[in-house]
């Protein structure tokens, strides 16, 4: 292992449903591109890989509802960094792949090779009124369509080879057809013919995401896995490389001690006003030094961690602080390089065009 990659969710004011109380703006101010851009400057600045945003085309839950799209929030702040990864939810459940394809190789090129995707399922049947659609009832109905929109989607970003676009003003080429290609997908629910509007992304393909369970993990550059203890997650970790998982990272939720209040407190404030999902992640409740440990214990199962705070403006300064800094120390992280892809931040090679050797 030779990254030990740290990512941030920055959807909302954290992970608790009543996190806005004790967030540094007001709730009208959540939407706001200020507040969206001092979140991820403060995070790329910490020295984080990646942030994730998440989504879905309906409200989510808690006192404060509104929400911008993913992709459209990562595309506002990829102009504004330069170093972190910015990863969008997109659902692979109703959503048209072409349109996915299209957003997201567009992110790719606003941010210089910083895209990234986290398909997910959606299991709402409120989506499925939102899009139009019947409902997708199953899980194997669900897990197909996912299968099937991502290979539609990265088979439309190879869908034009690297130098497919010429640009010989002298001559009046610039494009060169025989370097485009028809995808040709025909699917149980959608079919996709091609080639993509969007020539191929700076990175050849941008970094798929995937939760275990939820994903084919080899269908993803990255699987994330979660558990209830340390133990759990390195099984869970251990089961995803079986099934050809390439880089495994955690997903763990944190609630630090801040100068005013433990950890503890700061929770048990929060969940008098309404008690958090459980998700059946680790959560590191506590200082950050005892946090660090157990880190750096995952560590020696993983390729990095991706934090999910429990109140963003409280716990985010706490890991820039003094988290980050410990593992950087230790020699496990190291900062984004400005002007790199997210695949080489993460020690990924940019793949080969599925589609060269045909032509």
């Amino acid at each position: 292992m030779t990254v030990f990659a740290v990512g941030i969710e920055l959807d909302g004011e954290g992970t608790h449903p009543a996190a806005w109380r004790r967030s540094s703006y007001r709730p009208d101010q959540l939407l706001t591109g200020k507040t969206l851009r001092n979140r991820v400057a403060a995070a790329e600045n910490a020295g984080f890989t990646f942030a994730t945003f998440d989504d879905s085309i309906v409200p989510p839950a808690g006192d404060v509802v509104g929400r911008i799209d993913a992709v459209s929030r990562a595309s506002y702040v990829a102009a504004t960094t330069s170093a972190i990864g910015l990863v969008p939810v997109v659902g692979t459940t109703y959503a048209e792949p072409f349109h996915t394809s299209s957003q997201l190789a567009t992110l790719d090129y606003s941010s210089r090779g910083r895209g990234g995707w986290l398909p997910v399922p959606v299991e709402d049947e409120a989506a499925a009124r939102a899009w139009g659609r019947v409902p997708v009832s199953t899980e194997s109905a669900r897990r197909q369509e996912q299968r099937d929109s991502i290979t539609v989607v990265t088979d439309l970003w190879d869908s034009w080879e690297d130098d497919a676009v010429v640009r010989d003003y002298a001559s009046g080429r610039f494009l060169e057809r025989d370097r485009l290609h028809y995808v040709n997908f025909e699917g149980d629910t959608f079919s996709v013919k091609g080639p993509a509007i969007v020539p191929r992304p700076p990175q050849g393909q941008l970094v798929v995401f995937g939760r275990y369970g939820e994903i084919d993990p080899r269908q993803a550059d990255v699987v994330l896995v979660s558990g209830d203890s340390v133990e759990a997650i390195a099984r869970s970790a251990a089961n995803a490389r079986d099934e050809g998982a390439s880089l495994v990272i955690a997903e763990v939720d944190v609630a630090f001690d801040t100068p005013n209040l433990s950890a503890a407190q700061r929770l048990a404030e929060l969940n008098s006003h309404g008690k958090a999902v459980e998700r059946s992640r680790l959560i590191l409740a506590s200082d950050p030094v005892a946090s660090t440990a157990q880190l750096k214990e995952l560590a020696g199962y993983l390729d990095g961690v991706h934090f999910h705070p429990l109140v963003i403006d409280e716990d985010l300064p706490v890991l820039a602080k003094f988290v980050l800094p410990a593992l950087s120390k230790d020699g496990l992280t190291r900062r984004p390089v400005p002007g790199s892809t997210l695949r080489g931040n993460l020690g990924l090679e940019r793949p080969v065009n599925r589609f060269a050797h045909s032509s």
